[in-house]
């Protein structure tokens, strides 16, 4: 099987020593399964001094990520037949679970990460899809960028230990995961649901359905109305 591609633009490369720590991509990159190519976005600036942002037309705040240098990055990168550029902006799409497993079947994913006050209106006519974190804004597009690769990478075959641990998470069928417990029984006089004690795996099979059900409606009703559209 080919490892699985991310090729990243960046002004802050060194951000991403941290994806080094992170217990399932470290796991899949010892393995193989990934590769994280960091492209420092400063060593394709203009001129001696590797510019990279300008001063915007008609006056504002701030600086704006120039068009030539993220052009030039984009290119110097080998494309794989089977791949997509994101955009990480505050302006596009709310990332979805669904979106990380449609791309789980890509080769290769380019993400570029705005900086500053944002980047070059052209800089778009790059990209395949636009994605944002949630509704709110943050200095760069690199801990977006680091969620993706994370939640990406757990998708990827022999990745997970359990892989049918992937089936009952959040999301993944627009309902919340049911509540978990562990050792031990009683805690601080909160006690564990006796059907999870049971060992009638029916019974907790049922249980687990109606609590994800429950708190779906509790906390995230919107969810329960797109699962309402898949029937």
């Amino acid at each position: 099987m080919n490892s699985f591609n991310f090729d990243v633009i960046t002004l802050i490369p060194r951000a991403f020593e941290l994806i080094n720590n992170l217990g399932v991509v470290t796991r899949a990159l010892d393995k193989k399964l990934i590769n994280v190519n960091v492209h420092d976005l400063r060593q394709y600036g203009e001129g001696s001094y590797k510019q990279v942002d300008d001063k915007p037309y008609g006056g504002g705040s701030g600086m704006v990520l120039k068009p030539e240098p993220i052009y030039k990055a984009h290119d110097s990168i080998k494309k794989l037949s089977n791949s997509r550029t994101l955009l990480m902006t505050p302006q596009g799409k709310v990332l979805k679970q669904q979106d990380l497993s449609r791309w789980s079947s890509l080769d290769q994913l380019i993400i570029i990460c705005g900086q500053y006050e944002g980047f070059d209106e052209r800089v778009r006519n790059l990209a395949d899809e636009e994605i944002s974190v949630g509704d709110y804004v943050l200095s760069g597009g690199e801990i977006p960028a680091m969620s993706i690769i994370n939640g990406l990478t757990r998708l990827i075959p022999g990745t997970l230990g359990d892989p049918s641990s992937l089936f009952d998470e959040s999301h993944n069928s627009f309902l919340l995961e049911y509540p978990q417990y562990t050792r031990p029984k009683i805690f601080k006089g909160m006690e564990v649901p006796n059907v999870l004690t049971s060992g009638n795996h029916e019974e907790i099979k049922s249980w687990r359905e109606k609590k994800s059900l429950e708190r779906t409606l509790e906390r995230r009703n919107d969810l329960n109305f797109k699962n309402e559209d898949k029937k």
